[in-house]
C-alpha cells in the first residue's frame, strides 16, 4: 500500500511539474508576445555582404527596410524565400530594401544557399551574433519591418508570405504609418 502511494505521489508531482512549465510559457506562441523593439529606432549595424559590400542599416534611412535574420539549414527560411524574392521584385524600385542577415550558420553554406537559390537582394553575414542580438532574435526566420526614418514597425516571427509583406510595405512606401 505504502509503494502504491509513493508512486501515486510520484505520478502527480511529475504531472503538476509538466502543467507548471506550459503554463509559464513553454506552449506559448512566440509570435503572440510583441516585440519591445517595435515603436523604437531600429539598432544599427555594420556587416559584410557574403558575396558584396558590407551594408550599414542607417546608411539606408529614408527608405522602407526589411530585415530577414535566417539560415542554410533552417526549412522556414527555404520556404519562405519565394514570398521575399516576390517582394524584392516588386517594391525595390519604389524605395524598399530587402536584407537578408545570415545567423548562427558558416560562410560556406550560407553562400551556397545564395547561389544555388539566385537571391538578388543583398545579404550579409552576422559571424557573431552581436545583431541577432541587438534584435532579441528568438528563432528564424524572423523579419523586422523599418520605415523611412529607422523606426521597427513590425515584427513578424517565423515564415513570411507575400501578402503579410505587402500589407507591411506599401503605406510605408505611400508615406504613411502602421
Amino acid at each position: 500500500m505504502r509503494r502504491r502511494l509513493l508512486l501515486l505521489g510520484t505520478v502527480v508531482v511529475a504531472v503538476l511539474a509538466v502543467v507548471a512549465v506550459l503554463a509559464t510559457g513553454l506552449g506559448r506562441d512566440p509570435s503572440a508576445t510583441a516585440s519591445p523593439l517595435v515603436g523604437r529606432a531600429a539598432p544599427d549595424f555594420t556587416l559584410g555582404g557574403i558575396d558584396g559590400p558590407a551594408v550599414t542599416l542607417s546608411k539606408l534611412r529614408g527608405q522602407v527596410v526589411l530585415v530577414n535574420f535566417w539560415a542554410s539549414w533552417c526549412t522556414e527560411c527555404h520556404d519562405e524565400q519565394a514570398a521575399l524574392d516576390q517582394t524584392w521584385q516588386r517594391y525595390r524600385d519604389s524605395g524598399m530594401v530587402l536584407l537578408g542577415v545570415d545567423f548562427e550558420d558558416t560562410s560556406d553554406g550560407a553562400k551556397d544557399y545564395v547561389h544555388q537559390s539566385g537571391l538578388t537582394y543583398p545579404v550579409v553575414e552576422d559571424k557573431d551574433s552581436k545583431t541577432a542580438l541587438a534584435y532579441g532574435i528568438r528563432g528564424i526566420p524572423e523579419t523586422f519591418v523599418i520605415d523611412r526614418t529607422g523606426r521597427i514597425v513590425d515584427r513578424i516571427i517565423g515564415r513570411v508570405d507575400a501578402d503579410r509583406l505587402a500589407g507591411a510595405v506599401e503605406p510605408l512606401l505611400k508615406g504613411g504609418t502602421q
